[in-house]
């Protein structure tokens, strides 16, 4: 009897293992969805801002299900987009992707770099995520981002790799700036202060900027400050707190596919950087000693082709409304 039992659990746990393996590498990875968040730093009175954050397409050339969905997104009329970088997910990939992204040619769009922007994907052992990431890009570069770099400008989208800019979206004034990826040390924050001070962007040296967490969410009482937004792709401690330091009252990156493999009730086992695994995905706060920014990390749209796997871990788009604060 004793035998039965142990194999009616034995072939048990191996149907629940095949239904797991079955939701998370056919199913799951293939539910994308869109997370919506609010948050409260524009001046009184101000126009919502509804920002569109896509990160982490990983796009392969026969992903037409995933292209198809991410074109459909500009039925959500954002009044921004934010490409938070690896949108590449193949070397072959970049006449598709521009194909993917023309439908936002319209919409004001920034865009940071990730490193599967510069690197096609290898296979790799899946357990080096759970310990410190590989910081090193210590091969020749087999994707051509001068060109993918031409191709999302030429849509005439904002690059702001280490660099800074400024635009006017529904009344409100905003400034802003990037890195390039810190995953593969290629940040340069001394480049993109120095593009804020040749733009006249730099801000005064100050307990946050009015509409950050920092500052009680204070608007200011004559004209109102730019709204400051700082981008990367992987949100390295050190990277976001250059983009702190620049006075971001909000900073949008990607890379960490929210764990990619989420445990329920525990969350994400890693972040594939130095951000504490429970900030892995969605909206937190960053801060230090003097300032703080609000902080969304997107779980991205996809993974690498040779990782085809995601559980517990919907892929994602962000809509991210910027709104006055309540009084």
């Amino acid at each position: 009897m004793g035998r039965q039992q142990n194999s009616r659990a034995a072939a048990a746990l191996g149907w629940a293992a095949a239904g797991v393996l079955l939701w998370s590498t056919v199913i799951e990875r293939r539910l994308f969805t869109v997370r919506r968040h609010d948050v409260p730093i524009l001046a009184p009175a101000a126009a919502p801002i509804r920002v569109l954050q896509l990160s982490d397409l990983h796009l392969a050339p026969w992903q037409t299900n995933k292209m198809n969905w991410v074109r459909g997104l500009a039925q959500l009329k954002p009044d921004l987009v934010v490409l938070t970088g690896d949108l590449m997910g193949h070397t072959g990939a970049r006449p598709a992707l521009l194909h993917t992204l023309a439908p936002f040619s319209g919409i004001p769009t920034l865009f940071v770099h990730g490193s599967n922007d510069y690197y096609g994907p290898r296979l790799k052992n899946p357990l080096r995520y759970l310990r410190e990431p590989s910081r090193l890009s210590t091969r020749t570069q087999d994707i051509d981002n001068a060109r993918l770099t031409e191709g999302l400008t030429g849509l005439g989208f904002i690059d702001l790799n280490n660099s800074a800019s400024s635009l006017r979206v529904r009344g409100t004034d905003l400034t802003v700036f990037g890195l390039n990826d810190p995953h593969i040390r290629y940040d340069d924050a001394t480049k993109m202060r120095a593009a804020l001070a040749d733009q006249g962007l730099a801000a005064a040296d100050s307990l946050g900027s009015p509409g950050s967490p920092s500052s009680g969410v204070q608007a200011a009482a004559s004209a109102p400050a730019a709204v400051r937004l700082g981008v990367v792709h992987a949100p390295y401690q050190a990277a976001l707190g250059d983009l702190l330091s620049a006075q971001a009252d909000l900073i949008l990156a990607g890379h960490t596919h929210g764990g990619q493999v989420r445990v329920p009730g525990i969350g994400a086992l890693t972040s594939n950087s130095d951000l504490p695994n429970d900030q892995a995905r969605g909206l937190s706060v960053w801060y230090d000693a003097h300032r703080a920014a609000y902080l969304n990390v997107s779980a991205g749209l996809g993974n690498s082709i040779f990782a085809p796997v995601r559980f517990a871990c919907k892929p994602e788009a962000s809509l991210i409304t910027l709104t006055a604060p309540d009084r």
